[in-house]
């Protein structure tokens, strides 16, 4: 269940593989390396315990430094590459780094980082520019051999801050061995099928949570990972074809880009070998999900978890078929709907989601966070609405901050986001609640249109008329506006947030 095992049974067998470059690094050099990275650390008085930030994009060097630091004990802690300096200085601050590793691929923000970062060691994979030093020619002169006191390290990542101010998830350590089995490992096995010599498809940004423990959970079964520098949909398509993909994650997001390739494209390469998909990360609008296990067969698995990890639900394309726009059903806790009054409520009423009985919710440096999150009985939420079926099977409405109060109306902006994505000449959705001196809030969608050509009053107007064709007047819109792109996270997750505050005048918003 670790690299350094496989480096010993298939030495010559790649670890991963650069989908743009087609780099490929074997489980012999990936264990060296990573051998190299821990001694280094250790040089530099890195104990079992402490911490290092990872600042980089998908970049051929991300897991020989995440290897390196899980052998030596330590939290590493992956950073968005697409944070400003002061938000990668909150983090670096919060985490309580001793070091940090980038490159310059990460852009401009590296030269702002150093006169924030005092006390802290700089590296940089690649090229490197004063005042970092080259991490690659640091660690070149250590051997290749374990450290003498290898013990199993761990992420410590952020959530995405979607809300307000990333939060920590710091983990214990269990001080034991570098390949304990975890559960991850064993899930990816056991429930989404995944082969132990797997050819996994990984088309995320490697610094979030579900891309980074999936591929290092990959490669805990001696499996190879095919990383995309970017997700492109044809793209995506053709790697499935060239090296037989048989597994990997996906968001909702790439299936919609992916369906909305002319279907000569699509028709055009051959997906057979895809054994195993799994999406999470945000809601699938029904209609998707059908057109995916239509065009893939019943190969597609969903899950509803945190990167807090108080809960994980799951589902299979059969189970879903007869349970359509569910998430499944929770296998590492039990789910309780709630009231305002933290109260449980029956079946298929609508309320908070929260897992009792599961992992302890936990938040590095922000106890009131955990209080926040908890109710008198103990159970925790990740701030999300839903009802449960009979059968126990998960619903999801929306999140409880995206709620609109229109009128006294409680409206869950996720339904006709749902349904405005299904629509040809729409690329990508927000739904918003904007002042309204009336109403309170009104319904704004703010639309990516498949073409920036289109976007103005005819389109609205096609637009508004198919909601109130689909959805009550209550639900459908007030408003339409375009931007030519929604500023949506590279793992799928919109920065909504940003659009709200922009009708209610916040300063630093994203302008509509």
């Amino acid at each position: 269940m670790h690299p350094a095992t496989h480096a010993k049974t298939h030495p010559d067998r790649a670890a991963y593989i650069m989908a743009g470059t087609g780099e490929t690094v074997t489980y012999r050099e990936l264990d060296e390396r990573s051998n190299q990275g821990a001694q280094l650390f250790r040089s530099l008085g890195l104990k079992p315990g402490d911490v290092i930030a990872i600042l980089l994009e998908n970049h051929p060097r991300y897991f020989e430094v995440a290897w390196a630091a899980q052998r030596a004990g330590l939290y590493y802690t992956c950073i968005s590459s697409k944070l400003t300096a002061g938000e990668v200085e909150y983090i670096v601050g919060d985490c309580g780094a001793q070091l940090l590793i980038t490159s310059q691929g990460v852009g401009p923000v590296v030269d702002e980082l150093p006169p924030l970062l005092k006390g802290v060691k700089l590296y940089m994979v690649g090229e490197p520019k004063a005042p970092y030093e080259s991490f690659e020619t640091a660690r070149a002169g250590f051997p290749t051999t374990p450290i003498a006191d290898e013990t199993a390290g761990s992420d410590m990542l952020y959530s995405s801050g979607t809300t307000g101010r990333p939060k920590g998830i710091k983990p214990p350590l269990t001080g034991g061995a570098i390949d304990e089995p975890t559960s991850l490992a064993m899930m990816a096995n056991q429930v989404f099928g995944f082969p132990l010599d797997g050819i996994y498809l990984s088309p995320a940004p490697l610094y979030h949570a579900a891309p980074l423990r999936w591929t290092m959970g990959m490669q805990r079964l001696g499996g190879t990972v095919v990383v995309m520098e970017k997700f492109d949909a044809e793209d995506a398509l053709r790697l499935i074809e060239k090296y037989k993909i048989n597994c990997g994650q996906f968001v909702p997001t790439h299936f919609v880009r992916m369906l909305k390739l002319p279907e000569d494209v699509r028709a055009r390469y051959d997906i057979s070998s895809m054994q195993s998909a799994v999406h999470a990360a945000a809601p699938c609008p029904v209609p998707v999900k059908e057109q995916m296990i239509a065009w893939w067969g019943p190969v597609i698995h969903e899950y509803y978890a945190g990167t807090e990890g108080n809960g994980f639900c799951y589902i299979s394309s059969a189970e879903w078929l007869t349970h359509k726009g569910s998430v499944g059903r929770c296998l590492t806790a039990e789910l309780r709907i709630c009231d305002e009054n933290g109260e449980a409520v029956p079946p298929r009423t609508e309320g908070v989601v929260h897992f009792a009985g599961g992992p302890p919710l936990s938040y590095h440096n922000a106890p009131e966070k955990v209080a926040e999150n908890t109710n008198q009985h103990g159970w925790t939420t990740l701030g999300d609405v839903g009802w449960v079926d009979e059968e126990g099977y998960l619903y999801l409405t929306d999140r409880k901050s995206f709620m609109i109060i229109s009128g006294g109306v409680n409206i869950y902006p996720q339904e006709l986001e749902n349904l405005l994505i299904t629509h040809p000449k729409v690329a990508d959705a927000a739904v918003v609640g904007a002042p309204h001196e009336e109403m309170g809030e009104q319904v704004v969608a703010v639309i990516q249109p498949a073409n920036w050509a289109e976007a103005g009053d005819a389109l609205a107007a096609e637009l508004m008329a198919f909601c109130r064709e689909h959805l009550s007047h209550v639900k459908s819109p007030r408003k339409i506006d375009f931007m030519e792109e929604l500023p949506r996270h590279p793992t799928g997750k919109l920065y909504k947030r940003l659009i709200r505050d922009a009708y209610w005048g916040k300063e630093g918003s994203k302008i509509v």
